[in-house]
């Protein structure tokens, strides 16, 4: 299965108020372990950069006057991506832009049922603490020191590792390489069982929240994604 975890940097936050995209960072998955296969590409936005995404990003029109515009990469990023699942943090802002910088150029717009929102599944995970990307990275222990400013392809490569600790983190414990005559070295991995709670935890959602859940999921149609994780009938259709 492939998957491309997907970041942005923009000049702004409206995205069809004229604010334009200035990065793109993308890196591969399959069967949820990087690959090392990237997209990136630093984009002239045509415009001024405001101090506030300056200060977000650290990328100045100056350092983009010399970039392509969109439509100079747009083939390059959609070939890259295919049709596979793109996940995204807060991805509403992320394909907002892509959309608009495609709508542009005449193209199909991202269809979002084949995005998976990682604030949605952080929310869902952890429904009271913060999950902000620096939020679940304190929060798993993963290593933020690189990321003085935001950047595309960092975030992307951040993201992936949050993504993998939102879908359950690693299941086994190395013990450790065990070489066997002239083999390459094994990995020998333990598994541990899960164990249940003596007493389960009482449902964190009313039954309002799971109605309104189970409709936005019908809206987004038959292929969406969110119907792999969803308990609803139409999961077990998809799942049949």
């Amino acid at each position: 299965m492939r998957e491309i975890v997907l970041d942005t940097e923009t000049t702004g936050l409206e995205a069809y108020g004229g604010d334009r995209l200035v990065e793109i960072g993308c890196v591969e998955m399959v069967n949820r372990i990087l690959t090392g296969n990237v997209f990136h590409v630093y984009i002239n936005p045509q415009r001024d950069m405001p101090q506030e995404a300056f200060n977000v990003h650290g990328l100045s029109a100056e350092f983009l006057s010399d970039k392509p515009i969109f439509s100079q990469v747009a083939d390059e990023f959609l070939e890259f991506i295919q049709e596979d699942t793109l996940v995204i943090h807060n991805a509403a802002f992320d394909i907002g832009f892509l959309n608009a910088e495609l709508e542009r150029l005449g193209r199909p717009s991202i269809a979002r049922d084949r995005v998976i929102d990682t604030l949605a599944l952080a929310r869902r995970k952890h429904p009271g603490g913060g999950n902000r990307l620096d939020d679940l990275m304190n929060r798993y222990g993963i290593d933020s020191s690189r990321r003085v400013k935001h950047g595309a392809l960092l975030d992307a490569e951040l993201l992936a590792e949050v993504y993998s600790e939102l879908l359950g983190g690693r299941q086994a414990t190395l013990i450790g390489l065990v070489e066997e005559s002239t083999e390459a070295p094994r990995l020998v991995v333990e598994a541990r069982a899960a164990h249940p709670r003596p007493v389960p935890l009482p449902a964190r959602i009313s039954a309002a929240e799971s109605e309104a859940h189970a409709a936005f999921v019908a809206a987004l149609g038959e292929k969406a994604i969110w119907l792999k994780y969803a308990d609803t009938p139409e999961a077990e259709k998809t799942a049949s």
